[in-house]
């Protein structure tokens, strides 16, 4: 791993407001996060399938505007929208549910900002129980990938053994998101608790 985790948890920004979308009422959270490369280098390895399988999973699919995709053992979707190397518009299919993923990449000093805006229909006693963490965690341990990817671009992706224990990553990004929640108007007791049950959920070891 470049990277700590503790330089990862620092490196993104996160932020929760709601939108209504044809008339849907939707819960937008945004997870942000500056890479040292180019923004052509960033856009290549968001769009390439090969450089996909090293930072996240494998993908299969059309990866182009009116295509399908899917990652395996996870979303599909289709491609709605696709200017590079600025922005991705998706359908992030999963479950039965639809919603949609708007990526957007800025050249800054430092390098590329990336900012993954995910909106979607969330059922309100599945967002009592979990809350944004359920989603957030999930992209910024994507980011992470890519951000130890774009470090190391020719590097396959480590085996699952060799990859380190995040679970103090993943109960301090869930504590993290249970703060937004609370910025964005949540109960503060509510929103902790939730946040408790998500990283609970992240966490915990897989039976048989």
């Amino acid at each position: 791993m470049t990277f700590s985790p503790a330089d990862h948890l620092g490196a993104v920004d996160r932020a929760l407001t709601t939108i209504t979308r044809d008339g849907q009422e939707l819960r937008l959270l945004t997870v942000s996060r500056t890479f040292d490369a180019a923004p052509d280098e960033v856009w290549d390895a968001l769009t390439t399938a090969e450089r996909i399988e090293r930072w996240m999973m494998p993908v299969t699919g059309d990866l182009e505007v009116g295509g399908r995709f899917q990652l395996e053992g996870n979303a599909g979707g289709e491609v709605l929208d696709c200017v590079p190397p600025e922005r991705l518009a998706l359908t992030w299919e999963y479950g039965g549910q639809v919603s949609w993923v708007d990526v957007s990449l800025r050249p800054t000093e430092a390098g590329t900002l990336l900012q993954l805006d995910h909106s979607a229909p969330v059922p309100p006693e599945m967002w009592e129980q979990f809350g944004p963490g359920a989603v957030g965690i999930g992209w910024e341990l994507g980011l992470m990938g890519m951000a130890e990817h774009l470090a190391a671009p020719d590097a396959e992706r480590p085996p699952r053994e060799t990859v380190p224990d995040l679970t103090d990553y993943m109960h301090a990004s869930s504590a993290a998101w249970g703060e937004v929640d609370i910025s964005a108007g949540a109960e503060p007791e509510a929103a902790r608790a939730a946040a408790r049950r998500t990283a609970e959920a992240y966490t915990a070891t897989p039976e048989g």
